[in-house]
């Protein structure tokens, strides 16, 4: 879905909170610079960058809304939204996901524990890849394995 997406001349949005916006920067930046190969760059945003951005909306509306708002004004229909939570109940991200369903975008999550509020919020066409841990270094260590398995098999589908 990632690869299609991105073939078609999509974007992908990430996002996520501490850790998991590092991690949302990470495979942001293996998209736009490279992961193991050179090829051209591939359009990917971490919204979790901008600090004008995220402090003016926390500021103005409320903390909740920092990836919501991104989602809808940088989003198109078939786009994707890479929403990465070890919790799954941060309720910005959930946000991010409503906004997400509201402009037609594809979302994967990636996500830890039970999956909590989050997985309560996914459609049948969402992809959530959870990582079977409820710790949350282990959770973290999960994904970054998976950000770069999809970076890998992005780059494989694409390039060959």
């Amino acid at each position: 879905m990632l690869a299609d997406c991105l073939d078609r001349g999509g974007k992908i949005l990430s996002c996520g909170n501490g850790g998991s916006a590092a991690d949302a920067q990470h495979f942001a930046a293996e998209l736009l610079n490279r992961f193991e190969i050179e090829r051209p760059p591939l359009a990917a945003v971490a919204l979790t960058t901008d600090s004008s951005t995220l402090t003016s909306i926390a500021n103005d509306y409320a903390y909740e809304d920092i990836f919501a708002k991104q989602v809808t004004a940088l989003g198109k229909p078939g786009d994707i939204l890479l929403a990465i939570t070890t919790s799954g109940n941060s309720a910005n991200v959930t946000q991010a996901v409503h906004a997400a369903h509201e402009n037609q975008l594809s979302i994967v999550v990636l996500s830890g524990c039970d999956g909590g509020e989050l997985a309560g919020a996914l459609n049948s066409d969402d992809i959530e890849i959870r990582a079977p841990a409820t710790r949350t270094a282990r959770i973290q260590e999960v994904h970054l394995l998976v950000i770069h398995c999809l970076c890998d098999l992005i780059d494989h589908k694409l390039f060959g």
